[in-house]
């Protein structure tokens, strides 16, 4: 059965609307595939049900058809090993810099990517946030990281947390037309091993997350069991895939995520992004199989609050900006509202709020959090403290 009367009566009771606009039935979502359903319609009614049918099925359909299934030889742990080439005092001495190379041993050959480590000097291990992002070479290697605004490492070492970053194409191509023959994709399978569900650049990189959490996990200056996972845009679906293949990660952050990544698909915002467009711009991040719903958004029987719910009962973050209609600001909050149901099966609050928020009002009363910042798409100083915000409410310090 689906929601649309009942959805949109309650957009017009909960106020929904876009600021400056009046709330109406045309910014509500309608017909959303029912979470607490099965694909064969049963209705789930307890947490067993969740874990042992439902989870499992959502995934294998996200899986199947969206972001792409990877290689079982991706996943094998002891592929992977650690080199630390440099080391070094930064920030007046109050953190350390690691510069730190992975190396994937894989079926077809070795690969191996760079990510930068700032770690507060502590008494203890300390929690940490792992970025995927498109910042300047300079940013990882040079001095620049300590003047950053997307990615400002003295603010998040002065609250006490760890951070570590990666560049895309150090691990997948992010460009049309680069194909899968590079990369990290080339240790793993040969092109003619591919087949419609085979993983794409977006797996490829949340790939990559987990393996700098691999390297946390050794480190005995970070706090393993606190590791959040950060994203922009399309690290921001990223981090949602992140967070969903690897349930190691404490928190998923996802900043300004959009189509594909926290918006909702079953919800009319004409000015967002809609699955034919990421694909004409962006096929390569996805499995061949998502092709299949371009201009299909509202008629798919599986959305992006289904995946949001996979990270439950986990803490998230979804983050929007008044500036950016593009990424669908309603549809990401709305998403968010849709997938608390799974953390209520766990005996927990997912998101705490009865309407759509003012600008720079967070909601972070549960398990999720929302806020939307005033300005333009992107990852600011502001989104920062907001995830670190959650994250010590939640008592990481």
């Amino acid at each position: 059965m689906k929601t649309t009367i009942a959805l949109a009566a309650l957009a017009v009771y909960m106020g929904i609307e876009c600021h400056g606009a009046a709330a109406n039935q045309e910014t509500a979502p309608r017909n959303v595939p029912e979470l607490m359903r099965t694909f064969d319609g049963a209705e789930v009614k307890s947490l067993d049900d969740w874990e042992r049918k439902r989870a499992p099925e959502l995934l294998a359909r996200f899986e199947k058809e969206e972001y792409g299934r990877r290689p079982a030889a991706a996943c094998e742990r002891a592929r992977v090993s650690f080199d630390v080439y440099d080391e070094r005092e930064v920030m007046d001495g109050k953190a350390l810099r690691k510069l730190v190379r992975v190396t994937y041993k894989g079926p077809n050959g070795d690969f191996s990517f760079p990510f930068t480590a700032f770690i507060p000097k502590a008494k203890k291990p300390v929690p940490a946030f792992v970025l995927a992002a498109n910042i300047k070479r300079g940013t990882l290697d040079e001095k620049q990281a300590l003047t950053s605004v997307f990615w400002p490492v003295e603010e998040i070492v002065a609250r006490g947390y760890a951070t570590a970053a990666f560049r895309f194409d150090c691990v997948a191509a992010d460009r049309k037309g680069a194909g899968f023959s590079q990369g990290v994709f080339s240790a793993v399978q040969r092109e003619g091993e591919r087949n419609d569900e085979s993983w794409a650049t977006l797996s490829a990189w949340a790939w990559a997350d987990s393996r700098i959490l691999d390297w946390m996990e050794m480190e005995p200056l970070i706090d393993a069991k606190h590791v959040g996972v950060v994203g922009h845009s399309r690290g921001g679906k990223t981090a949602i895939w992140a967070g969903v293949t690897d349930k190691r990660f404490a928190m998923v952050c996802s900043n300004n995520s959009g189509c594909s990544g926290a918006k909702l698909n079953h919800i009319d915002l004409p000015k967002s992004e809609h699955i034919s467009q990421i694909l004409k711009n962006f096929p390569y991040w996805f499995c061949v199989n998502y092709r299949k719903y371009a201009g299909k958004d509202m008629e798919m029987d599986f959305d992006q609050h289904e995946l949001l719910a996979l990270i439950a009962p986990r803490l998230l973050c979804i983050a929007s900006a008044t500036e950016d209609s593009w990424a669908g600001q309603q549809g990401e909050w709305w998403a968010a509202k849709l997938a608390s149901p799974a953390w209520t099966l766990y005996g927990k609050k997912g998101l705490v709020a009865d309407k759509y928020p003012a600008p720079e009002k967070p909601q972070q009363n549960g398990c999720i959090s929302y806020h939307l910042r005033k300005g333009p798409h992107f990852l600011a100083s502001y989104d920062w403290h907001r995830y670190m915000d959650f994250a010590d409410r939640h008592g990481w310090h």
